[in-house]
């Protein structure tokens, strides 16, 4: 992989994990649609913590408040989620944090492997594979669609229940699949529950760093058991670095779009390449 491979992956990492639109889908259709070899998975572990680096660099205030609230919260959990004290919220919010990444894990601990085994299979993804992709991103724009026009857009993340919580993460789990969007999924779920687009979009970011960090460590460690060259780190520290700041700009840009705007730019977006790619298999 060459340095240049590596920036575009990287920046279409960093951007596609934040936005609604799956970076596990552009990971794989990016490298098919320009004839590169397929960056593999110690690569994509590499890039997953550059947008890990991202959300703790854009929410290290709310992710240090809630890591001093934890041990707190874990004394009376069952207090603290009932309770509707203000001085309460950020013990709340850790737990229901800690709450909603339990599916993810779960579903990255019994299917990653499988998943990986059918959507990396070494060189360029198949067109099966692209297919696949394509059914997914069209399918999650119809439920975001949906989504749009049933809520209510009216509650914040001081407001999140248990229900709430749980309903987020399993829609998090569903994300393991390229082309459904870990953000997409959540923000979804978020804005079926009520949530303003916006904290619906804060929340997924916040859930999703355990998520994220335990993906990049478990690739990461997989790196370094099996050997990397001094020329591969480069090219890797490059991409990276990418993720990173690709991955801060689009937190920082979103979060501010959906302050003012719904997600239809994303959800024509989705139905969009899901029909390109659809074509393109069709003509190959």
């Amino acid at each position: 992989m060459s340095v240049w491979q590596a920036i575009v992956l990287g920046i279409v990492q960093g951007m596609t994990e934040f936005l609604p639109v799956s970076s596990s889908a552009h990971l794989l259709v990016v490298p098919w649609l320009l004839g590169w070899e397929s960056p593999g998975l110690a690569f994509d572990a590499a890039l997953h913590l550059g947008t890990l680096a991202a959300v703790i660099v854009y929410f290290w205030r709310d992710l240090v408040a809630m890591a001093r609230a934890f041990p707190r919260a874990m004394q009376r959990p069952g207090a603290i989620l009932r309770s509707d004290n203000p001085a309460d919220v950020m013990p709340r919010l850790s737990l229901l944090i800690a709450l909603g990444t339990v599916p993810g894990l779960v579903a990255g601990f019994l299917g990653a492997e499988t998943i990986d085994a059918v959507y990396h299979p070494g060189g360029v993804a198949p067109d099966a594979v692209i297919v696949v992709i394509a059914a997914a991103l069209i399918a999650l724009a119809l439920l975001l669609l949906w989504a749009e026009r049933a809520a209510r857009h009216v509650r914040g993340m001081d407001s999140l229940t248990v229900r709430d919580a749980v309903i987020i993460g399993l829609a998090q789990a569903a994300a393991l699949i390229p082309g459904v969007s870990r953000s997409g999924a959540t923000i979804t779920a978020g804005l079926f529950r009520g949530l303003t687009r916006a904290d619906a979009a804060r929340f997924s970011f916040l859930l999703g760093a355990p998520i994220v960090a335990a993906a990049g460590a478990k690739g990461l460690l997989d790196t370094l058991t099996s050997g990397l060259d001094m020329g591969q780190l480069g090219v890797f520290a490059v991409g990276l670095m990418a993720s990173a700041l690709a991955g801060f700009a689009a937190i920082w840009g979103l979060l501010r779009y959906l302050q003012r705007a719904s997600t239809a730019v994303f959800i024509i977006y989705r139905i969009g390449l899901g029909i390109l790619l659809l074509v393109l298999v069709a003509v190959r």
